[in-house]
C-alpha cells in the first residue's frame, strides 16, 4: 500500500505540465475552476506537496500546524487579492515557495513549528494571491473551497509520500527529491 501511494504521487507529479498553469480553467463552475487551479500549474503542485513532505520529514506537531497554515494564509493570500490589494512578486513568490521549501527537505532543517508556520504562511499568501486574481466570475466562495480542497488533497499527499518514506534510506530519498523539487523551481523560474 505504501509503494501504491508513493507511486501514485509521482504519476501525477509527472503527468502535469506547466503549459496548463493558471489557464482553461474559465469554462466551468467556480468549485470545479478553484479545484482544478492548483492542479492546473507544476508550481503550485511542487509547493504544496513540498510544504507536507518538509512537515512529514520533521514531524511532531508540524505534520498538522503547517498544513493548516499554508491552507489559512493562502485564502488570507486569495481575500487580499480578490479585494483588490494589491501583492507585489505574486509569481518570484511562488517560484521562490517551491526552490526554498525544497531546499528545506533537501537539508531535513527542523525548524521551530512557528518559525515554519511563518514560512509556509508567508508562501502561502502568493499562492493564495495568485488564485485571487486569477478567479473567474461567479461564487468567490465556491472558488475558494475548491482550490482548498485541492490544496488540502495536495499536502496530504506530500504527508503521505514523507510518511511512507521511514528509516535512513526513506529519509534520504526524501532529502534528494527535496532537492529536484528545489532544482525544478529553479528550471520554472528560468523558463517563464
Amino acid at each position: 500500500m505504501k509503494k501504491l501511494i508513493a507511486l501514485t504521487a509521482i504519476a501525477t507529479l509527472a503527468g502535469v505540465t506547466t503549459a496548463a498553469a493558471h489557464a482553461g480553467h474559465e469554462n466551468t463552475s467556480s468549485f470545479v475552476s478553484g479545484l482544478l487551479h492548483p492542479l492546473g500549474g507544476l508550481d503550485h503542485m511542487l509547493a504544496m506537496i513540498a510544504v507536507g513532505i518538509w512537515a512529514a520529514l520533521v514531524g511532531g506537531n508540524r505534520i498538522y500546524w503547517w498544513p493548516v497554515s499554508f491552507v489559512a494564509a493562502m485564502l488570507l493570500g486569495f481575500g487580499l487579492a480578490a479585494a483588490g490589494v494589491s501583492i507585489p512578486l505574486i509569481e518570484p513568490g511562488i517560484l521562490a515557495s517551491v526552490v526554498i521549501t525544497g531546499l528545506l527537505i533537501a537539508l531535513a532543517l527542523k525548524l521551530p513549528c512557528a518559525v515554519g508556520c511563518i514560512i509556509v504562511g508567508l508562501f502561502a499568501l502568493f499562492h493564495g494571491a495568485a488564485h485571487g486574481l486569477e478567479a473567474p466570475g461567479g461564487s468567490l466562495v465556491g472558488y475558494a473551497l475548491g482550490f482548498s480542497v485541492a490544496t488540502s488533497c495536495l499536502l496530504l499527499a506530500g504527508l503521505g509520500f514523507g510518511t511512507v518514506a521511514t528509516g535512513k534510506a526513506g529519509k534520504t530519498i526524501l532529502r534528494v527529491v527535496g532537492g529536484l523539487f528545489a532544482a525544478g523551481g529553479l528550471a520554472l523560474a528560468f523558463t517563464a
